[in-house]
């Protein structure tokens, strides 16, 4: 899947999660599906089948609203903005001040020994990155994982990529019906394009360093032509002999490629400011300027161009969240299949009128051919014996932990039982904790402190075992929307990402 395939995918997901769309209806879900199934066929791949609805749903989507394709149009990267960085650079590199008033260079305090260091230090943090990233364990939680970039990485991408724009527009142009999926994929697409916009934000500043250095060699070899300057040092630390080693070492290269002498200590001796007249400058600007090319340009520009083919691989093999809820649904629509929900309750008995607020509710999310089963309750401090999950043809989607909000929870009990789902999940499958508010509301009445309290220690102890926040529902309720709003943002997270953190923390905290 590329960027712009991923780009329309998440505006559709938009439109097809938010509350009410009336610019997007059950009937055009259902066409983009048997449109991009009919095209695709049944044995396409996932990215493909979803790729080619996003396709078509948004051409529609487009044709009702142009301002949508306008829309996508400004989120992308603007690559001339990079250009424009570049050019920047060179220009201002070309104005640094290489000499002084008196037309001298000092060959030990010249910009272009400042542009050499920055980019050594720029080298050793690239290389201390790229260490950390190879000796640091993969193990642990999935927000742990990544780089970050630095501040002027984010600046470049701040001022290269139109999502700030963007939102600001769907805020203030669109109304609520519009402006709703559209504030909500803005927020999606910035997330997940953040690493393929830092990678692009990085070859800009490397090409721009390279750019920076060009620039100011340029400067110096145009100013040389019309006057003439001289080269001397001084300095109130280093002697003749210090200076004579640094210059070896700095210059010593470029004066074997060059075939430039370096001064012995008698000549440097004669080029101190104070003592000296110095002597013409041609042969030090000679030797800087090819210890800048072999230094800066060409090493930055090599990184440059790997790092724009790493961007260009990351933008044509995009990192999508398809195993998120969503996307799982449609593939599951594409094979004809009905996702499998597995709940299981504990310490509770699930009355008739809780199971079919239960399906209703859990076949809002999945869809209404969803198969949703309920297993008999674990007894308290049952989780041990738990007999584990059953292989089946059709892998299960979700597994819920039922619990009652009347019971009071208990790290060694509730906890451990939802610990222990996590670590035996299957492949494949979400995670998901339930609270049942029914009885408790029915016995004290919707008491906003008492239930916020009650609430609150249910977050807490839970939050002992796995990292799952827990959803709070009455499932007698007649209208689930607020709770299948909440239900879809916990499940469109990556499915993958939340249980290798609920089997982390899991792992981690409880076996006691």
């Amino acid at each position: 899947m590329n960027e712009t395939d991923a780009r329309n995918g998440l505006l559709i997901r938009a439109f097809e999660t938010a509350p009410v769309s009336e610019y997007w209806g059950q009937e055009d879900r259902d066409w983009a599906s048997r449109s991009a199934a009919q095209i695709e066929g049944e044995k396409a791949s996932a990215e493909a089948f979803v790729s080619r609805r996003a396709a078509l749903a948004v051409e529609r989507l487009s044709n009702r609203q142009p301002r949508i394709a306008t829309m996508l149009a400004a989120v992308g990267w603007n690559s001339w903005i990079g250009w424009l960085l570049v050019a920047a650079a060179l220009g201002a590199g070309f104005l640094v001040d290489a000499v002084n008033a008196e037309q001298r260079i000092n060959i030990l305090a010249p910009p272009i020994l400042a542009i050499l260091l920055w980019n050594l230090l720029v080298y050793l943090v690239l290389i201390g990155q790229r260490a950390w990233q190879a000796l640091r364990p993969a193990t642990g939680p999935a927000s742990t994982q990544g780089s970050h970039p630095g501040p002027v990485q984010r600046l470049v991408t701040r001022a290269a990529q139109g999502i700030p724009r963007a939102m600001h527009r769907a805020h203030a142009r669109f109304d609520g019906g519009l402006a709703t999926p559209l504030q909500a994929f803005l927020r999606q697409w910035a997330e997940v394009s953040a690493p393929l916009n830092a990678a692009r934000a990085l070859a800009i500043l490397h090409f721009a360093a390279a750019a920076f250095a060009v620039g100011a060699l340029v400067g110096l070899y145009i100013r040389g032509l019309a006057f003439e300057y001289v080269a001397g040092w001084e300095s109130t630390f280093l002697e003749v002999d210090t200076v004579r080693q640094l210059l070896t070492v700095v210059l010593g290269p470029a004066a074997a490629i060059t075939g430039i002498t370096l001064p012995d200590a008698a000549q440097l001796s004669a080029l101190r400011v104070r003592g000296g007249a110095g002597q013409n400058a041609a042969a030090w600007i000679h030797l800087y300027a090819v210890t800048v090319l072999m230094v800066v340009v060409l090493p930055r520009v090599a990184l440059g161009l790997a790092q724009s083919l790493r961007t260009r691989r990351m933008a044509t093999h995009f990192q999508f969240p398809l195993a998120d809820n969503y996307f799982q649904n449609l593939r599951r629509l594409q094979r004809g299949e009905a996702a499998r929900v597995q709940v299981i309750p504990y310490s509770f008995q699930l009355p008739t009128e809780g199971q079919d607020g239960l399906n209703r509710l859990l076949r809002q999310v999945y869809g209404k051919e969803a198969n949703v089963s309920v297993a008999p309750a674990v007894a308290l401090g049952g989780e041990d014996r738990f007999p584990g999950f059953a292989v089946q043809a059709v892998p299960l989607a979700l597994v819920v932990a039922l619990y009652s909000l009347s019971a009071t929870p208990e790290t060694e009990n509730h906890a451990a039982f939802l610990a222990m789902l996590a670590r035996t999940l299957p492949d494949g499958a979400a995670l998901l904790a339930l609270v049942d508010e029914t009885a408790f509301l029915k016995r004290f009445g919707v008491d906003s402190s008492r239930l916020t309290d009650r609430r609150a220690t249910w977050r807490r102890i839970l939050a002992t075992g796995v990292d799952i926040e827990p959803v709070f529902v009455s499932l007698d309720a007649e209208d689930f929307t607020a709770t299948r709003r909440i239900l879809t943002g916990i499940l469109d997270e990556n499915p993958r990402r939340m249980v290798q953190n609920a089997r982390f923390r899991a792992g981690a905290k409880v076996s006691a």
